[in-house]
């Protein structure tokens, strides 16, 4: 059955109508295609950590859009590829005695890539007999801002049987720089504003073999303009025993006695810390029960429930290792 001849005549003008319409979209679509490729990553190092690994690190990109991932290239050969937030790799399987090339490059999600960085050479250490002895930590570890995102960090050398060939330095148990074994200062950047960090630093040598932490070392970060001082407690300790963790504190200044408290283990909340009574003025303790595998490293932080009834900042982490 034909349909009016005025039903006809609306169906054909609604779909001229349209047809501009969806030219004009996929005209949009064309317009928004990102071909613009990130920039170069800059201010990159190399570091011969054995004779078989090298330690590359850089500077971040930037993208009109956003920069998802670097690849490491060694004598133009891709061996990493990582993601956007990571600034740093190790490269393994390396010849020993031998001079290697990296370069990097950034790429984004519409699969732009920038061009490679300026090439940077390191010479992976000679192979030695079997080394089994770590060096000897590090000590007075000492911290300093360097600006508003950065902390400067010095320490005293470590030693070692055969020689130090680098220092790793760590935050909240993971490593965020590398320096040669001949250095005692790092400098660190990109720290975010009013934020409380620990770091601590490890000495290894040529076979890999790594020293105990030094001690931890605490900084926090002037906060952002117009933002509220911190409310981090202070002063947090681990003392790890078997099946069990003792963490002591200084409770933060916020105008009222702090009766609760949230305890993060590994990143994850783990319980909440609440006094009954009226809970003492000065440091406090708590023990936290843990499974008695000696070895295991725990990072531990904290943050009170302010007045207000919301939760304030994060301590600098702490970690510990069962015994």
């Amino acid at each position: 059955m034909q349909r009016p001849l005025a039903a006809r005549l609306l169906t054909l003008t609604a779909l001229a109508l349209a047809a501009p319409a969806l030219t004009a979209c996929s005209g949009a679509a064309e317009a928004a295609k990102d071909t613009r490729a990130p920039s170069v990553p800059t201010a990159v190092t190399a570091t011969a950590g054995s004779s078989t690994t090298v330690h590359v690190m850089w500077a971040a990109a930037t993208d009109d859009r956003a920069v998802t991932g670097y690849a490491v290239y060694r004598q133009g050969r891709k061996v990493r590829d990582l993601p956007a937030g990571t600034l740093m790799t190790d490269v393994t399987g390396l010849a020993p005695a031998t001079p290697h090339t990296f370069t990097v490059r950034a790429r984004d999600a519409a699969g732009n890539v920038s061009p490679d960085s300026a090439a940077v050479t390191a010479t992976t250490l000679a192979a030695t007999v079997e080394d089994r002895t770590p060096p000897t930590r590090p000590t007075a570890l000492g911290v300093a801002p360097a600006g508003r995102d950065g902390a400067t960090l010095s320490w005293r050398p470590a030693r070692d049987d055969t020689r130090v060939t680098a220092y790793d330095v760590y935050q909240a148990d993971s490593r965020v720089h590398t320096v040669p074994g001949t250095a005692t200062t790092a400098r660190l950047t990109g720290l975010r504003p009013g934020t409380a960090y620990s770091f601590t630093v490890r000495a290894r040598d040529a076979a890999e073999n790594s020293s105990p932490d030094s001690d931890p070392a605490d900084l926090t970060t002037a906060p952002a303009p117009g933002a509220r001082p911190s409310t981090a407690p202070t002063h947090l300790t681990a003392r790890a025993a078997k099946g069990a963790i003792t963490l002591t504190w200084t409770p933060p200044r916020t105008g009222a006695p702090v009766k609760e408290y949230e305890l993060h283990l590994n990143g994850r909340f783990a319980t909440t810390i609440v006094w009954g009574a009226q809970p003492p003025p000065g440091p406090v303790s708590y023990t936290l029960t843990v499974p008695a595998t000696p070895g295991v490293r725990h990072t531990l932080t904290l943050r009170a429930k302010l007045p207000d009834g919301t939760w304030g900042d994060f301590s600098a982490p702490r970690t510990a290792v069962t015994v």
